[in-house]
């Protein structure tokens, strides 16, 4: 019973928070390489005429060895130029999360409309201000496989087993649920030269707070979920700079931080090649009570020119760390950022 007992703490754990937490949005650790999966405002927020955006994230493999959580994404955005400095941009997000043994798959495609409103400076000058409002528009579909789990009337006391065979007794259940969903978000960001930037935003997703109940009784709300971040980045001598991020997200009863910085080098070549690396911590709370110390984050990237790979590892600290032997989630990021033409170019911050 010994060697159980630590998944059974863990298991409770996530049975738990499930039950009191209510439903909660998968996230990225890497949050400044999913722009769209988090703020409608960053779509278009990039030097190159268009963006594609990959993300994947695996979790608790240690404890579901063969169905862990996973999350992929796919993500592209495209700007346009309106009148002398401001832009108009568009791109589309699509996100997919399986959780568990029961498939619990919730997946999500979102439209997005972003306006860039230039505050001050010019295409010729690395010094710039630009204010954005965007917003998100699309559907979401949440689904359970219940050939996957078993209930109380398919256990046979005779044969002290499970008999899949047998009615599970639980006639109005759904095996899934489609929905409406709309997000919006704001971003301001101002550049003061070469490797000096800041950035502040926000965004409120799940707006209209859809119903999600699978249960057929009476409806479940999606909460609303509501997230700040901010960064920026500052020159570290002729060949480096450090670039600080900050997310604060809150959904129901959960809320979660994560912050830390990246440390970029290139020798600044023609065709740049880049290289960076940080730390992230991330604080959370569990069933209402105070912040804990969950995770430390390792990260490295590469820049080759107009491609991005990142991949990060979490360290699962706290009530976590013993029952998973301190392994957390890893997680890979794709991007790439296509050239923009002069008539469109803009300059805008490292995220």
């Amino acid at each position: 019973m010994r060697n159980f007992a630590p998944f059974l703490s863990i298991f409770l754990a996530c049975l738990l928070s499930f039950q009191t937490g209510q439903a909660q949005d998968p996230h990225y650790v890497q949050f400044y390489s999913a722009p769209l999966h988090y703020n409608p405002a960053l779509t278009g927020v990039h030097e190159g005429h268009f963006r594609f955006t990959t993300n994947y994230r695996e979790q608790w493999g240690v404890v579901i060895v063969d169905h862990p959580y996973r999350t992929f994404s796919v993500g592209f955005d495209n700007k346009e130029r309106i009148g002398r400095g401001d832009y108009l941009a568009y791109g589309f997000t699509l996100m997919r999360d399986e959780a568990g043994d029961s498939r619990l798959q919730r997946v999500n495609g979102l439209l997005s409309l972003n306006y860039m409103k230039q505050l001050s400076g010019n295409r010729y000058r690395r010094s710039d201000q630009y204010l954005a409002a965007g917003f998100q528009l699309g559907f979401g579909q949440q689904s359970v496989n219940y050939s996957k789990l078993w209930f109380s009337p398919q256990f046979d006391p005779d044969e002290l087993l499970v008999n899949t065979d047998l009615p599970n007794g639980e006639s109005l259940l759904r095996r899934n649920k489609v929905y409406l969903d709309f997000n919006a978000g704001v971003l301001y960001y101002a550049l003061f030269g070469d490797r000096r930037s800041l950035y502040i935003g926000g965004s409120l997703s799940h707006l209209n707070r859809p119903d999600i109940s699978l249960l057929g009784v009476q409806a479940d709300a999606l909460p609303m979920r509501w997230l700040g971040q901010v960064g920026g980045e500052f020159p570290l001598g002729k060949s480096a700079s450090l670039l600080p991020g900050a997310l604060f997200m809150g959904q129901g009863t959960s809320f979660t931080t994560l912050f830390g910085a990246n440390v970029r080098y290139t020798k600044r070549d023609w065709r740049e090649v880049a290289i960076r690396a940080g730390l992230w911590g991330q604080l959370s709370n569990y069933l209402k009570s105070d912040l804990t110390f969950p995770a430390m984050i390792a990260a490295v990237i590469l820049e080759i020119d107009r491609l991005q790979i990142g991949i990060s590892y979490d360290v699962n600290m706290g009530a976590v760390a013993e029952p998973t032997n301190s392994r957390g989630g890893f997680e890979l990021s794709l991007l790439y950022v296509h050239p923009a033409p002069r008539r469109i170019s803009v300059h805008c911050p490292r995220f």
